[in-house]
């Protein structure tokens, strides 16, 4: 990792514990920081902001209710806009990922993460949830485009104190670092814009456009023009109401 990154790095680590002290915390904690030591080394800049979900869980269910984001939640979601990078973590709940955990994802609008790479984690009792992180974690951060690094993490009560816990969080964070490194994500999100739909007047400050930006001669733009060019077709409108 010999290419040092030319702007300050910020880390955004969403966590849905809700214990005190949180497993679900700490294993978000241990790989950002290890994320940061690795940065730090190659000589960038980087910072970790914190998203802990369980101080503003009941503004999450005012949102989900009432349709729009309460100002904490607001808050929430664009520290979380403006990170270069994710490390998301959720206790697991009856085979699940935590009700908490997807309540705020439900929130965040479908541009939001668009190319942002993203550790994934999870706690749980047992060993035998291991999976959920691959199963149900990863199938919704592809749903929001994200990047998520290869390995996975999860933690039950008896890999605290294994190694190979310590193996697998260097091994995401290495991950995540050359992922920032290449500058792959912001290029593919910004560069690549036209790739994608769109939802306009959300959340989504990474990949904000205008109305000039939309490209009126796609298919599907000729088709609602009855065949013609989307553009020529508004111009023409224009044009007899002049």
């Amino acid at each position: 990792m010999s290419t040092p990154q030319t702007s300050a790095v910020t880390i955004a680590v969403v966590s849905a514990g809700v214990s005190a002290p949180s497993s679900t915390r700490l294993l978000a904690e241990r790989a950002a920081q290890r994320t940061l030591d690795l940065l730090h080394a190659e000589g960038s800049q980087a910072t970790v902001t914190i998203i802990d979900l369980a101080p503003i869980a009941l503004d999450i269910a005012r949102s989900i209710v009432g349709g729009f984001p309460t100002e904490p939640v607001q808050a929430a979601i664009d520290r979380l806009a403006s990170a270069d990078a994710v490390i998301a973590s959720t206790p697991v709940y009856k085979a699940g990922i935590s009700g908490l955990f997807k309540s705020f994802a439900d929130l965040i609008d479908n541009d939001l993460l668009i190319a942002k790479p993203v550790i994934l984690g999870a706690t749980g009792g047992t060993g035998r949830h291991a999976m959920v992180v691959d199963e149900q974690l990863r199938p919704l951060f592809a749903f929001l485009r994200a990047i998520p690094v290869p390995t996975s993490l999860y933690a039950a009560p008896e890999d605290w104190g294994s190694a190979e816990l310590g193996s697998r969080i260097n091994r995401a964070a290495t991950e995540l670092v050359l992922l920032l490194r290449s500058g792959a994500p912001r290029e593919i999100a910004d560069d690549n814009w036209r790739a994608y739909q769109h939802q306009f007047n959300g959340n989504a400050t990474r990949t904000e456009r205008s109305i000039e930006d939309v490209d009126f001669d796609t298919d599907l733009m000729r088709l609602a023009a009855g065949g013609q060019s989307a553009r020529n077709s508004e111009d023409s409108h224009d044009d007899r109401s002049a």
